[in-house]
């Protein structure tokens, strides 16, 4: 449903707030997101918004309905944001990785929005694009309807995923984050190779699990979708 459908016309007429500042949706989805970006969801009102924008809370509601409609707007700039510049190569598999990273990029600028972001649907313009765009690549490939639909959730779920879980990496503490690198090697490479063989046998490789694991999913992902695409034209 379009934004027009959502708030009555009437209700979305600038005006000017106490500031001077004239109210837009965009402006108050960009004030949003500096917000929770600054503080995170958990701390997120209308009343601070309105605060940020030097306006009366209450002007929040003549261009959203409630805070949810407000917060799936805002996961829906996300996305816009990860399509800006996506131009398709005509190489289906390459084009469905940057897709896929693209993603998880955007999500992981504003990892206090992805917490929430990555797992909601926004039924909105920016996502309805984004997925036929998706669709269409598998579809490109060769897949059947329900396989392009099946892959693709696939491959979105695994990058935002990711970004969900990296998210919630970038919001500890930095003390935290340092810990639980450096426990990769303090509690994991000195283990003895009588008692943990596999874990001696890498315990080299072992800082490489502190860091993101998206491209490597993905690639796994999208070299079964070659192999299974060539099966299909084979």
């Amino acid at each position: 449903m379009a934004e027009s459908e959502r708030v009555p016309v009437e209700r979305k007429r600038r005006r000017p707030t106490s500031s001077g500042v004239v109210l837009s949706a965009d402006l108050i989805v960009d004030a949003a997101c500096e917000l929770i970006d600054a503080q995170g969801a958990q701390a997120f009102t209308v009343r601070k918004l309105g605060a940020a924008l030097g306006a009366d809370p209450s002007a929040v509601y003549r261009y959203f309905r409630n805070t949810e409609d407000l917060l799936l707007a805002l996961a829906d700039r996300l996305i816009g944001e990860s399509m800006t510049g996506f131009a398709p190569s005509g190489d289906w598999a390459a084009d469905l990785r940057d897709f896929g990273l693209r993603a998880y990029r955007s999500a992981l600028r504003h990892p206090q929005i992805a917490a929430f972001s990555t797992v909601r649907v926004t039924g909105r313009p920016h996502e309805q694009h984004a997925v036929d765009t998706g669709i269409g690549l598998l579809l490109q490939a060769g897949f059947d309807e329900a396989g392009a639909v099946r892959h693709y959730h696939a491959l979105v779920d695994t990058a935002l995923g990711h970004a969900a879980l990296d998210a919630g990496v970038l919001r500890l503490a930095p003390a935290q984050r340092a810990a639980d690198e450096q426990a990769w090697q303090d509690a994991y490479a000195g283990l003895p190779a009588e008692d943990f063989p596999s874990l001696h046998r890498v315990r080299e490789h072992l800082p490489l699990m502190a860091g993101s694991a998206v491209e490597p999913a993905l690639d796994l992902l999208i070299e079964a979708l070659r192999r299974e695409a060539a099966e299909r034209e084979g």
